[in-house]
């Protein structure tokens, strides 16, 4: 199976570990990744913001990018659902303003074969176990992206459930938000910031050494946030875990 793989700008500029860690898992399990050097941002920061005729051309551009792969999958929930659920309602948008069908017709070979990666492991290559081995106590945070956008519901958790050496214990609040949401952490620091020291407060109430979750940018929020409350938790995106081995040291 020959599969691209979408990085995102955040895991491509600050987390590249992220994206050697999916290449090595699904190498290991027989699939063929590439890795198109033409592609750039989904779009997700314009449309958020509301620049959504801005976003326009980078969707034309990603789906121009990755179209003729098997699947396109992605490290990060929210860049997933962007492809997922927003390119459509840009293509509906565009058509309601009398723009043509063009954008839904450009977008429409990549939105059903874009996964996230827990989605793709567990969903298309029916795997749970990947061989993992990560002696370290565990909690995870289900991003809102991937959980109320994707669906992703136990999927992350049943690839953690097993990893080897690992103690998965449960985050209090877990459904709750990080705070991070993008630019409302800049347009609403004090709210991001109060909603981010209640997550880290709940991880901390846990025990765990690690907080997990499947998306950078809000584990990017709860890093920082763990930094200026001075806690020893580390936080590490799901694919760095189950990337990890015996042979090689744990993140």
């Amino acid at each position: 199976m020959r599969v691209a793989l979408f990085l995102t700008c955040v895991n491509d500029t600050l987390y590249p570990g992220t994206g050697r860690a999916v290449v090595k898992i699904l190498t290991g399990l027989g699939v063929e990744v590439d890795f198109p050097m033409a592609q750039t941002c989904c779009g997700q920061a314009h449309y958020n913001t509301g620049y959504r005729h801005q976003a326009e051309p980078l969707a034309r551009h990603f789906s121009e990018v990755f179209t003729g792969y098997e699947a396109i999958v992605t490290p990060s929930g929210s860049c997933g659902a962007m492809v997922r659920e927003l390119y459509p309602r840009m293509g509906e948008r565009a058509r309601a303003e009398g723009r043509g069908n063009t954008l839904a017709a450009a977008l429409e070979p990549v939105v059903p074969k874009t996964y996230e990666f827990t989605e793709f492991l567990v969903d298309v290559l029916g795997v749970t176990d990947v061989g993992a081995y990560y002696p370290h106590t565990v909690t995870y945070h289900p991003t809102c992206h991937g959980m109320r956008s994707l669906g992703l519901g136990d999927r992350p958790l049943r690839l953690l459930r097993a990893v080897k050496g690992m103690e998965l214990v449960e985050l209090p609040g877990a459904d709750e938000c990080c705070g991070f949401g993008g630019t409302f952490a800049l347009k609403n620091s004090d709210v991001s910031a109060a909603m981010g020291a209640d997550k880290v407060r709940n991880a901390e109430a846990t025990g765990a050494e690690v907080l997990c979750a499947a998306d950078n940018s809000c584990l990017m929020h709860i890093g920082g946030t763990m930094t200026r409350l001075r806690t020893g938790i580390r936080p590490v995106h799901i694919a760095e875990i189950l990337a990890s081995t015996e042979e090689e040291p744990a993140v």
